[in-house]
């Protein structure tokens, strides 16, 4: 039996349902989960002043949905569960009473990592699996896909793009799939689509009974992503969050390899037909003129709200991550959530989480739709989580924040060129993470593990969050795979509590001199230094992580 990426199913424990309200799950604040209680949206000054959590609740009635039809009970028919990404199901008979007794039902090997390849040392198993009409759809780290039968695991199904493992890709993982109902109900072929995105940037449709590549959609089944695109270097362009459905529409972003130069792949958006694979519409979330860059890209999962016609575009940073003398200003619209007009692509707002961002710091979690009370009425809301730590919630249908959020001084750059964002967006909610690293914080597993810790912290700038990288060292606190990432959040809309999983993980960053860059990339490689050297090609200097 081989050691690919598994799918678990675990099975009900037999036990009379607790009723009555439970207790919450309390864990230690170090970069897990944490509780943040809040009162209904009446004023700043009622906040309280202290968080230790990450769950945030509004009190009040159980709220409308959110971004449109509730799923069938039982079904989970999207990546977040509904098109507002609350990742929360109404179904309570696996509970905290009980979960401690679930078994194993089934388990499905999905053999993703036959034949062996230097690829598999990359991949990563991080699907979100979908049950729609009675099956469960999964995609593998190389973009394949398993129709299985949800109650013993049987496969129905299975689809192989034939991903060539002989190249080389940034990722090796898949988020999931979308799903496609043709709203007649016929039981024709491909009347009801799975539409996949893959690492080598082609979205696929297939039939949802079968399996089988739907014929009309593109060229036989599937839309070469990179046809419209300047490609830089292959494997560096591909889909690794699961597509959006709004209509007769599939959305997607991409996913772009960091470092490599300053001008990367563009990260546009696009919607194409569910039937043909036409193009219907195109949005750039950098603006022409705005200087010798790329990227800005949504490569995490975007949400809809279906009612009102609108999708919620988290981006990403511009290219290169940690150099910006090439593209000054603010890169509007990089680093933001956007709400797009679903059916047009037309922009209707947007909001920026960082200005000129310097430090990787995507919007990394799908933007979650909510309802909130705000002076007796219910208001539509995005929830915004972040790599920072901080959290930010938004009206859905103009974007403006529902806290007040302040605009504070942050440290200047020491590197020639660069002109860092003078200030940077903080909202007055409590942050989800500790925002600072101190030297006396070091930690280790002796004492001696501790001081050798302490005294890097020492020789590295760091004036707090918002520090700009330099090639003396920079402290980045959370770093760019700490505060809230990829896995994002849920939302319980009957306790109005969201439950967020937020790391507190540091990064170091050095900015290198391009004439030194490659004596130390190989200095670093003869020492087995296991960070990241990235040139930033076309840029002054290269980078270590």
């Amino acid at each position: 039996m081989d050691e690919a990426p598994q799918v678990l199913a675990r099975r009900r424990p037999h036990r009379q349902r607790l009723r009555g309200p439970q207790p919450l799950l309390h864990l230690p604040a170090r970069g897990e989960l944490r509780e943040l209680r809040l009162p209904a949206l009446r004023a700043a000054s009622s906040l309280p002043a202290t968080a230790a959590l990450a769950l945030l609740a509004w009190r009040g009635a159980p709220a409308p949905p959110a971004s449109g039809p509730e799923p069938a009970p039982g079904d989970w028919p999207v990546y977040g569960h509904d098109a507002g990404g609350s990742r929360y199901s109404p179904l309570a008979d696996v509970n905290g009473g009980n979960v401690s007794r679930l078994e194993t039902a089934w388990t499905f090997h999905t053999g993703a990592l036959t034949p062996a390849s230097d690829l598999n040392r990359k991949a990563a198993f991080e699907a979100t699996p979908i049950l729609v009409d009675g099956t469960l759809f999964v995609s593998t780290p190389f973009s394949q896909v398993f129709a299985l039968d949800p109650v013993t695991g049987a496969p129905r199904w299975s689809f192989d793009p034939k991903v060539d493992r002989a190249r080389g890709y940034s990722e090796v993982t898949s988020r999931g799939v979308a799903a496609w109902r043709d709203g007649t109900g016929s039981t024709a072929a491909c009347s009801s689509r799975i539409f996949l995105g893959t690492i080598d940037a082609r979205l696929v449709a297939l039939d949802g009974r079968t399996g089988t590549p739907c014929a009309g959609f593109g060229r036989g089944g599937e839309v070469d992503l990179g046809q419209d695109v300047d490609l830089k270097d292959f494997g560096d362009y591909q889909l690794t969050s699961p597509p959006t459905v709004v209509g007769d529409l599939v959305i997607v972003g991409s996913s772009i390899g960091d470092n490599r130069r300053y001008d990367v792949e563009s990260g546009a958006v696009r919607a194409f037909d569910t039937r043909s694979g036409k193009l219907r519409w195109r949005w750039e979330p950098l603006r022409a003129g705005l200087g010798k860059t790329g990227a800005g890209n949504a490569w995490s999962a975007i949400t809809a709200d279906v009612a009102r016609d609108l999708v919620f575009v988290p981006t990403g940073s511009p290219s290169p991550d940690y150099y910006g003398g090439l593209r000054p200003g603010d890169d509007r619209d990089a680093n933001s959530v956007v709400a797009l007009r679903a059916s047009t692509g037309e922009r209707v707002w947007g909001f920026q989480v960082v200005h000129h961002d310097l430090w990787d710091y995507d919007v990394a979690a799908p933007p979650m739709l909510v309802s909130v009370t705000r002076d007796g009425r219910e208001v539509p809301a995005v929830a915004v989580n972040t790599k920072m730590g901080h959290f930010f919630l938004l009206d859905r249908e103009t974007g403006r924040p529902l806290f007040p959020v302040e605009e504070r001084p942050v440290p200047a750059s020491d590197i020639p060129g660069e002109a860092a964002s003078a200030t940077q967006p903080f909202p007055i909610t409590p942050a989800l993470t500790a925002q600072r690293l101190r030297p006396e914080d070091a930690w280790g597993l002796r004492p001696e593990d501790r001081e050798t810790c302490r005294r890097l912290l020492s020789t590295l700038r760091n004036e707090g969050m918002f520090t700009p990288p330099g090639v003396r060292g920079t402290v980045v606190f959370p770093g760019s795979v700490g505060g809230v990432n990829w896995g994002g959040a849920a939302w319980d809309p009957s306790r109005r509590l969201m439950i967020v999983a937020a790391d507190q993980l540091a990064w170091m960053v050095r900015l290198i001199p391009r004439e030194s860059y490659e004596s130390e990339r190989r200095s670093g490689a003869d020492n087995r230094l296991t960070g990241e050297f990235a040139r930033q090609e076309g840029t002054p200097y290269g980078m270590y992580s």
